[in-house]
């Protein structure tokens, strides 16, 4: 989007949003709305009416708003309840990132126990071990595609390992993910992604079968045979949280492996500083967290009442987005903003959230990064980008800051 059309433009769409032409000026564009215009109008075509938030402080409070509901059913009345868009939609969106209170905590009380502490702890090795024997496959050939080579195989073995699915399906899940992330309106993508999820939800079924048949010592089946309050789970709530698990089990970490890479290939600076000081590794993976968002914009909010903000009424039943990618750059919050700095103090980016919905696998996310980055700076030490920044490409996605590919040479 040229500075041109940023100015004429009034109200944004789906297709602008997930664009590649938005990602690359994003945040250009998000420094002017939180001058400017920072409750932003957006067209989401059957979704309705939405709103752009851009301000951090903003995105605090909103994020843990009652009003705003991440189930659309408990917004609208029963004659107002609208066609499903997607056939296969009701089994894919009952868990608990589209849930509210009390739903939501009884859905993340079943699976929240893996992701405690001691339990992330315990895949320290495994990881470890993964990332090195990722590594051992390119490193004889001195160059490798880090998103393709190193960081999705990362997280898809860790989560696969730890739901209890067959390993030789990621690529699978990899399809799958996308088009679950790729939130479109547009009828041709409407059906392509409807037909890729109706194969996910044949999978789920069978794997279900089988976890049913043969249970062990996984997450899928301790969700199988799971109680929370005296209710198990329905089966749309089941394939639905084993499907959230799947797709933001390695997303999420696939984007933060490679965002803090290309940041610290683009930062010459730092990269040496953290070559030099590895103990400032925690330190700069909150700050790639902060620069480079993994996700971007957040998932649908929905006003149940409406209230004011910066003298606009929003309605009930309007759509709030909250740009984590620009409360992440607020320069009230974040002296100079714009600099990619590993010792940033008091750094309190949003990168995983706010409130109730904060991201469930946030520890596990950070140790998958400071083992796959440590480990690579260690083993490659020349490490350098094959190819110039500007070549990079972000892709055209609505919800996630992910590149295409970020090709390396060491």
């Amino acid at each position: 989007m040229s500075s041109k059309e940023k100015n004429s433009v009034t109200i944004l769409t789906e297709s602008q949003l997930s664009s590649r032409a938005f990602k690359d000026e994003a945040y250009e564009f998000y420094k002017e709305l939180r001058k400017s215009q920072p409750l932003y109008p957006l067209s989401l075509g059957a979704l309705g009416k939405g709103w752009l938030i851009s301000r951090y402080d903003d995105a605090i409070h909103l994020l843990k708003n009652e009003k705003l509901k991440k189930n659309y059913e408990n917004v609208i009345t029963a004659k107002e309840k609208r066609p499903a868009l997607l056939k296969n939609e009701e089994s894919l969106t009952k868990h608990m990132l589209n849930s509210d209170p009390p739903d939501h905590n009884r859905l993340r009380t079943l699976v929240q126990k893996a992701f405690t502490h001691r339990m992330i702890l315990q895949l320290e090795d495994k990881i470890q071990h993964i990332a090195d024997s990722l590594l051992d496959k390119v490193q004889p050939n001195k160059f490798m595609n880090l998103v393709d080579d190193y960081a999705f195989p990362l997280p898809i073995i860790v989560i696969s390992e730890m739901l209890g699915i067959p390993l030789e399906d990621r690529q699978k899940f990899r399809v799958w993910s996308q088009a679950i992330i790729d939130f479109s309106d547009a009828p041709e993508r409407l059906q392509e992604n409807d037909h890729l999820l109706g194969e996910f939800v044949e999978y789920l079924e069978s794997l279900v079968r089988k976890k049913r048949r043969e249970p062990a010592g996984d997450l899928i089946s301790a969700l199988i045979q799971a109680e929370s309050e005296g209710t198990q789970l329905s089966t749309e709530e089941l394939y639905s949280m084993i499907m959230l698990l799947i797709v933001a089990g390695h997303e999420t970490t696939v984007n933060l492996i490679t965002n803090m890479t290309y940041a610290l290939m683009c930062h010459g600076d730092q990269f040496e500083k953290l070559r030099q000081q590895p103990d400032l590794m925690n330190s700069a993976i909150e700050e790639a967290l902060r620069f480079h968002s993994p996700v971007e914009l957040t998932t649908i909010r929905w006003t149940a009442e409406p209230f004011i903000l910066h003298g606009q009424e929003i309605k009930r039943k309007d759509v709030i987005i909250i740009s984590l990618a620009s409360a992440n750059r607020d320069e009230k919050i974040f002296p100079n903003a714009d600099i990619f700095d590993i010792e940033r103090k008091n750094n309190r980016h949003i990168a995983f959230g706010h409130g109730n919905h904060f991201c469930l696998g946030a520890q596990l996310a950070r140790l998958e990064a400071k083992i796959a980055i440590s480990t690579l700076l260690r083993r490659c030490p020349n490490i350098q980008l094959k190819g110039e920044k500007e070549q990079m490409k972000w892709k055209g996605n609505f919800l996630m800051r992910a590149l295409e590919e970020l090709p390396l040479s060491f």
